[in-house]
């Protein structure tokens, strides 16, 4: 048996939430990578909902879709992704089996616009009260950067203090590997 790496592991515990005809949040879509794999999971019948503040993301994002003929079950907002509640139809809430945020900064793009950690954490609460039950959330965390250092900070206080009645927490990491390696929380709903 082999460990899965970070992004791997990711990927398997969306497919665990994440079937056809589901519907899905991508919280950062920065080049479209998750995006596309949840349009592959959900399929034709299904529906992503994708957010990004930078426009370029949201570009990069559409390109990668329309090459890979998923465009059609991707809604993409270019809002914060703590906006996510009010932008996505009242129709899906209470049907959302997973959700993926890939924190830190868009690759390729500028390295000063980063994910914050009061945004993001408003963001999980938003979708612990819009997504279904035994749905998943999966946060990447990158913190080699300041900015990354003290969302990590933030997001463990919160995630540590989520009541267990209402979430199971997992944080997967390589502990032994250098320059601060990603980790995930994932964060099952109960209720």
């Amino acid at each position: 048996m082999k460990l899965a790496r970070i992004l791997p592991f990711a990927r398997s515990l969306l497919d665990l939430a994440v079937q056809p005809g589901d519907v899905a949040v991508d919280a950062t879509v920065g080049n479209g990578h998750d995006t596309l794999y949840l349009a592959e999971r959900v399929g034709k019948t299904g529906r992503v909902f994708g957010f990004d503040i930078q426009a370029q993301a949201i570009e990069n994002t559409i390109a990668r879709l329309k090459e890979h003929q998923a465009l059609e079950q991707v809604t993409l907002f270019q809002k914060s992704h703590d906006e996510l509640r009010n932008a996505i139809p009242t129709d899906y809430h209470g049907r959302i089996t997973g959700a993926i945020f890939n924190l830190g900064y868009l690759p390729g793009g500028n390295k000063q616009i980063v994910t914050k950690p009061d945004s993001t954490i408003r963001a999980v609460e938003q979708l612990l009260h819009i997504m279904a039950p035994e749905g998943i959330i999966v946060l990447v965390i990158y913190h080699g950067h300041p900015e990354g250092a003290v969302e990590r900070d933030e997001l463990l206080s919160y995630v540590e203090m989520l009541d267990q009645q209402r979430a199971h927490v997992l944080r997967y990491q390589f502990i032994n590997q250098i320059n601060h390696p990603p980790f995930i929380i994932a964060i099952e709903k109960r209720q």
